[in-house]
């Protein structure tokens, strides 16, 4: 008799072991609905929030007081449209690079030089360079 009761206590009765199938079950499915509805959302939200900015290879190359930019490569940037180059008071500002391969040198390398160019319209800084 004792080793029933010992049984029945760690098994339980016939009606107590279905409830535990049922609810791992109901949460299994539940998780799966949550986690359907988490990633739907991020992915459809994902697609529509993308956008793209310009974007090329620019090389620096500072030496003797001077700094040399050069366009070495064009990824994202709009054709017809030219990298602009401003610094705040120096040599080169207004500036620009109008295929790859063009150079400018900038006088004023103590002051930092900033490359801007455009992507589907939207103007987005390429590079920038600190003294």
């Amino acid at each position: 008799m004792d080793a029933k009761r010992i049984r029945s206590k760690l098994i339980g009765s016939e009606d107590e072991r279905a409830v535990s199938p049922v609810i791992g079950v109901i949460l299994m499915v539940a998780i799966t609905v949550i986690l359907a509805a988490v990633i739907a959302a991020f992915v459809l939200d994902l697609g529509q929030s993308q956008s793209a900015s310009a974007a090329a290879g620019v090389e620096f190359d500072a030496s003797s007081g001077d700094v040399t930019i050069t366009y070495i490569s064009s990824d994202r940037i709009d054709d017809g449209t030219s990298l602009d180059i401003q610094q705040d008071s120096g040599g080169c500002d207004g500036e620009s690079l109008s295929s790859v391969g063009d150079s400018v040198t900038c006088s004023h390398s103590d002051e930092s030089v900033t490359v801007v160019g455009t992507y589907q319209g939207e103007q987005t800084v390429v590079a920038s360079w600190e003294p």
